[in-house]
């Protein structure tokens, strides 16, 4: 399934996830969805839009600015899904519930929290 996201929307989640970054705070899904009100089916929009962020960061050689996102779970770290994704960028390896993963999350906010970007189109 191919999800697209509006320029409004992109915008919304870069200006959600800068904000959160000059804040040094982390956002929940939830939260953003809220934020964001992106249209159905809107998990899925937003999960393909931080993959998208993730790639463009790693190619720029950036903190990945999708680490800000955390399920509000007990775990406070983000989706299974994020971490086979950075995976897959070449960031991370290892399984996706462990300390590795928790410790490599904890390190790459930070990174996030130090890094001025500039700011890019998609």
């Amino acid at each position: 399934m191919n999800v697209r996201i509006s320029r409004q929307h992109w915008d919304g989640l870069l200006a959600e996830l800068d904000k959160a970054r000059q804040q040094r705070h982390l956002l929940t899904y939830r939260a953003l969805l809220e934020r964001l009100q992106l249209p159905s089916p809107a998990m899925l929009t937003l999960t393909a839009a931080l993959e998208h962020l993730a790639a463009m960061d790693a190619k720029a050689d950036q903190p990945l600015r999708s680490s800000l996102v955390i399920s509000q779970g007990a775990s406070r770290l983000p989706r299974t899904g994020f971490f086979e994704c950075v995976e897959r960028l070449g960031r991370f390896a290892g399984p996706p519930d462990g300390v590795a993963a928790a410790s490599w999350h904890a390190s790459e906010v930070v990174r996030v929290f130090e890094y001025t970007y500039e700011h890019e189109e998609a």
